[in-house]
């Protein structure tokens, strides 16, 4: 695991372009594009204010930037720099901006949600859709581009409109049997489409793509419920998180409850494996960091995998030199040593790795009591979502904040539970395969796959509290941001690059 230098950031504007080909970042009003692999500067750009959103389009050929305090628009291409676009939204504002899966529309919503203006790059035509909802998650596309589903308020009550992209026209116009309609989101198949109450009412509704109600599920009345909603990538499995702590996992087939998940305070159970973070770092020989085998869901640690967890190999300065004399594409050996030489200066290498420790059970979890008196309490399942292999489910329960629950979705149990020291942040998936990088806001990156669970410290000058995380799509390298920074980290073994981690039943 290495680390590039460190970059300046605002917003925690950072991003990948859909192809991994480029990482555009923000600076105040500047928008910087780098080749993801040199880290390079390919282009610069100028706006005329401060940036409060970025986006790629589909293709990664364009990138947006919203202007919302100027209700402006402003959009570059890669291919022909000297080409731009500027969309003003006058004296109807702006909230909100995103792409159209086509790469070449954008949608624009006024403030007070009155409209949603579509603009086409190509031939400068303009649509409207009126009376969007100011929900949650009140527009979704389809995976394969082909349709939209936009949520709808008017006349006190819900509507879903679903528009083909082609044309925008018209396809399906359908009330939902809901008092307050809060997210919608299509199955990555795009056969359905889930709509769930606000937090008021425990209701999910499914539909199909004419409009039909499938289901409706409800698991109990008269107290807050949905939080979080997230499908799996099969679309098998729909997991619903609620404020009563529970995680119901519903089935494609019959759109009834398979299994809910719990978040006790106390873990009982032998087999499941606890990893809490070490308050102290055992001593470090140099080296490469050491990656554990892959361990039996329920059997015994192996000796192997009991002394990697005592101690750690690292060699940061010659292995990322080594890796940007490598990723240097045009450059010569000499011009790409000297880059990692730069690189390596300025990350002060070694970092020194933090390690959990496998609790005994019982373990008892940091819980948090809410606020009875204040709104929003921060109990329930504040996020979850499925590895892309769907073999696992992250859950984060509000009232527990420290820890992520990992559970098996192929034998419906829990099978791990990271304990941190501080309040998780943030948690994401890498695209390619189950392993998982966690970040509570202090200067440590976590990972989590299979094989085990380890902590690094991110190297450099100052405090760089990792606030959020962004994976590149080929999973071979992390974006790490801070408020005023963000920085790359590359993963990689001896077997290769992007490996550090191995897939589900590799051993690395």
């Amino acid at each position: 695991m290495n680390f590039s230098e460190v970059f300046k950031l605002s917003s925690l504007l950072c991003k990948f372009s859909p192809d991994g080909k480029y990482l555009a970042s923000c600076v105040q009003y500047r928008l910087v594009v780098r080749d993801a692999n040199t880290l390079q500067i390919c282009q610069l750009y100028t706006c005329l204010d401060q940036i409060q959103h970025i986006e790629w389009s589909a293709d990664s050929l364009f990138i947006l930037c919203a202007l919302y305090k100027r209700g402006l628009v402003q959009v570059w291409s890669l291919e022909q720099p000297e080409w731009h676009c500027k969309i003003d939204e006058g004296s109807a504002g702006l909230v909100a901006s995103c792409w159209s899966p086509d790469g070449r529309h954008i949608l624009n919503t006024t403030e007070f949600h009155l409209r949603i203006t579509v603009w086409s790059l190509c031939t400068k035509s303009v649509s409207y859709i009126k009376y969007p909802k100011a929900c949650q998650q009140g527009i979704t596309f389809t995976r394969d581009g082909r349709y939209l589903a936009l949520a709808e308020r008017r006349d006190c009550k819900d509507y879903v409109s679903i528009l083909v992209c082609s044309d925008w026209q018209l396809l399906r116009h359908f009330d939902t049997d809901t008092q307050d309609l809060a997210g919608i989101e299509w199955a990555p198949n795009g056969c359905v489409l889930a709509a769930w109450d606000s937090c008021l009412e425990y209701k999910i509704l499914l539909y199909s793509l004419d409009g039909r109600l499938l289901s409706t599920f409800c698991a109990y009345e008269w107290s807050l419920g949905i939080k979080s909603v997230a499908w799996s990538p099969s679309s098998q499995f729909l997991a619903v998180g609620s404020y009563d702590g529970k995680v119901r996992i519903l089935n494609h087939v019959t759109w009834k409850m398979i299994t809910e998940f719990g978040h006790p305070a106390t873990i009982n159970n032998p087999k499941i494996v606890v990893y809490k973070e070490a308050e102290k770092s055992p001593p470090l020989v140099l080296g490469r960091l050491a990656f554990p085998p892959p361990r039996a869901a329920a059997g015994p640690l192996s000796s192997t995998e009991s002394e990697w967890r005592q101690r750690s190999h690292w060699d940061g300065h010659q292995a990322l030199q080594c890796r940007l004399a490598r990723r240097s594409s045009g450059n010569t050996a000499s011009q790409g040593r000297a880059q990692g030489q730069a690189l390596c200066a300025a990350a002060k290498f070694p970092p020194s790795p933090v390690f959990h420790e496998v609790a005994s059970v019982p373990v008892s979890l940091q819980t948090l009591k809410p606020a009875a008196d204040r709104a929003n309490p921060r109990i329930g399942i504040g996020a979850l979502a499925f590895s892309p292999d769907n073999c696992f489910l992250a859950t984060r329960s509000d009232s527990v904040p420290t820890a992520v629950w990992i559970w098996d979705i192929q034998k419906l149990r829990l099978l791990a539970v990271l304990e941190q020291l501080s309040a998780v942040r943030c948690f994401q998936w890498d695209p390619r395969q189950a392993r998982l990088a966690i970040c509570t806001g202090g200067g440590k990156v976590y990972l989590w796959s299979p094989a085990g669970c380890v902590s690094v410290q991110v190297p450099g000058e100052g405090d760089f509290q990792v606030l959020s995380v962004c994976w590149h799509p080929s999973g071979d390298s992390l974006a790490l941001l801070s408020k005023d920074h963000f920085c790359l980290c590359f993963l990689e073994t001896e077997q290769g690059v992007g490996t550090a981690f191995g897939q589900r039943g590799d051993h690395t």
